[in-house]
């Protein structure tokens, strides 16, 4: 199995994305916790600011020791990394991509055939690349699933590339 899936088509660039790195990417999903309903979307830029200016306090009031806490989140981390199941938004790869003026449809393309969405559907994809902390090595190397769960039972599977028509 190929675990390389390029995005190519009516885009500006051709890439490709590999999900066995995405384990350590911010923008990660903890899909039990998102079709659980206990997901929050976080805005990145926010978030940062928030951390940062928690760092920058910790070290004002503490000074520049690293107290026990956070070698127990790194734990904790490390932990829900090797047991969770895990993915990221598929618009963001897209959009990366850069489709040309008149593109309007996703072709997903698998070893048991295409599927098509519309590329105002973007918003609705998730990429699950990982079950349970193992990558999706049998029907990998990622699932497609909606947002609203209509398909957690029934993923597509085998996927091998993505279209931009």
């Amino acid at each position: 199995m190929e675990s390389i899936i390029p995005i190519k088509g009516a885009v500006k660039f051709n890439i490709t994305l590999d999900p066995t790195v995405w384990i350590f990417d911010d923008r990660r999903i903890d899909l039990d916790d998102f079709f659980s309903g206990s997901y929050e979307y976080k805005d990145e830029l926010e978030e940062y600011t928030k951390v940062t200016s928690a760092h920058w306090s910790r070290e004002i009031i503490e000074g520049a020791t690293f107290p026990p806490t956070l070698q127990t989140e790194k734990k904790y981390e490390r932990t829900k990394v090797l047991t969770s199941t895990f993915g990221v938004e598929l618009k963001q790869f897209i959009l990366n991509a850069e489709p040309l003026q008149g593109a309007t449809t996703l072709i997903i393309k698998t070893s048991e055939g295409d599927y098509s969405f519309s590329l105002d559907e973007l918003d609705s994809l998730l990429l699950k690349f990982s079950h349970k902390g193992k990558p999706l090595r049998e029907d990998g190397p990622v699932h497609i699933l909606k947002k609203d769960g209509s398909n957690i039972n029934d993923p597509i599977k085998h996927v091998t590339a993505f279209h931009i028509e």
